[in-house]
């Protein structure tokens, strides 16, 4: 029997944003594990965001997409609410009202990072007896900056309203879901000790993991306008996506030990070329720097070379099939879960990780036995270059030998995050619930 499911998106393409593609990339998988999806979205003319229309192609034609009109922004920013969870959530409801007053749906699906949508749950439950499961994609509630050492929270008086609504709404919103998925185990471990039922909730730890389709999309594009006319005897090292501010520690690193590498081996040293494109989610012309200012203090930034606006999904892994190796530095958050690695894995490019120990990334990254491995320091760098990087930039130097990479467990990989693969989990954990609450007479 085929159950119906109301998938809550409010980005979509030609959006391109990173929480809208778990969805994306599992669209073309539900209906063969039994569940027919509607995607509830915002109308892209009322995203503040970066347009990506190539991403179009990779929805199934006959997808059902409902779009509903946000509350638009210059408008809504005149009184500071430029989120588009707030500026959407009634006009989510309403269109959501409408299609379950009207259809049956089995269960409601909340994967996205506008956490205030997740509130519209517990009314639809009371409402129309239908369960919903949410996707932690990130924290909703976190004290990360509020640890000792934290860099200072971004957006002021909008963080303390984040704050604000977190503390009111997370507890009340997750008590009421009927399970949960996530990019990290560690996320559902720390609910588990925040909240003593949340143990008892079925739920699973599911990167978003990378579509085999979408790298043959992306090998199908024009060249880039952002790509590199490399030179002879260049080694172009590629970092793709955001740069927040919990990730200064790992380019401290990078950058202070090839400093140290260039002033050994200068001549070496100056074949390098760092590149780190989308680093921030504004448009372009919008974007500050985040990584230059960085290397500037380790006077590297000559080699470095930024695009701070955010690019395409597809573009990006465009330029990572260009590059020579791809940079996946990790976060002082020690259950962040870089999406991005997967499609680094998929590239087949070496691959340099610079984590924390005992962080999520660095279980992953020996599971796959897919990257160099450089371990961030506790204490402050040493005069000398970490020899894991400088091995790494040996190796670079030599063209990556086969004998220097690690040998991938490419097995394991498909079977855990190839994008199919992860749609049958995630239907797997809809079955259960959707069973759960058969049997025990819930809605």
């Amino acid at each position: 029997m085929t159950r119906r499911l109301l998938i809550v998106s409010p980005h979509w393409p030609p959006v391109n944003a990173p929480d809208l593609q778990r969805v994306r990339m599992s669209l073309p998988y539900y209906r063969e594990h039994g569940w027919e999806p509607v995607v509830l979205t915002v109308h892209p003319d009322d995203v503040a965001g970066v347009r990506e229309p190539e991403l179009l192609a990779t929805v199934p034609a006959d997808s059902h997409i409902e779009t509903c009109r946000a509350w638009p922004l210059e408008r809504a920013r005149r009184f500071g609410l430029g989120s588009l969870g707030i500026r959407a959530w009634n006009a989510l409801r309403r269109t959501g009202d409408r299609l379950l007053s009207r259809e049956r749906f089995d269960l409601v699906f909340f994967s996205n990072t506008q956490f205030v949508t997740f509130t519209l749950g517990p009314y639809w439950r009371r409402r129309y007896g239908v369960p919903y499961v949410i996707d932690i994609q990130d924290p909703w509630r976190t004290d990360y900056y509020e640890r000792p050492g934290a860099p200072r929270p971004p957006g002021g008086r909008k963080y303390l309203l984040a704050r604000l609504i977190a503390r009111l709404g997370e507890e009340p919103t997750y008590r009421r879901a009927a399970g949960f998925v996530s990019v990290s185990g560690r996320y559902c471990d720390d609910l588990s000790q925040r909240y003593p039922w949340f143990g008892n909730k079925p739920r699973a730890a599911l990167g978003f993991g990378m579509s085999e389709r979408d790298l043959a999309a992306a090998r199908a594009l024009p060249p880039s306008p952002h790509a590199w006319r490399p030179q002879p005897g260049e080694i172009h090292l590629l970092y793709t996506g955001a740069a927040g501010p919990i990730m200064p520690h790992a380019l401290d690193f990078l950058f202070s030990s090839f400093r140290r590498f260039r002033d050994v081996q200068p001549a070496a040293a100056s074949r390098f070329r760092f590149h780190f494109y989308g680093t921030s989610y504004v448009r372009p012309a919008e974007g500050h720097p985040r990584i230059q200012p960085v290397a500037a203090a380790h006077g590297v930034d000559d080699l470095v070379d930024e695009i701070p606006h955010r690019l395409g999904h597809l573009e990006s892994l465009a330029l990572q099939l260009q590059a020579d190796a791809l940079l996946l530095p990790g976060s002082s958050d020690l259950a962040y879960s870089p999406s991005k690695l997967y499609p680094y894995y998929l590239s087949g490019k070496p691959i340099l990780g610079l984590v924390f120990a005992g962080s999520y990334l660095e279980a992953l990254l020996h599971d796959l036995n897919c990257a160099t491995i450089a371990t961030i320091p506790a204490a402050a760098a040493t005069a000398k270059p970490d020899r894991v990087l400088v091995r790494f930039f040996e190796d670079a130097l030599a063209g990556f030998p086969p004998v220097s990479q690690p040998v991938r467990r490419n097995d394991l990989f498909r079977s855990r995050f190839l994008a199919e693969r992860l749609t049958a989990q995630q239907c797997q954990l809809f079955d259960q619930v959707a069973a759960s609450e058969r049997h025990s007479g819930q809605a």
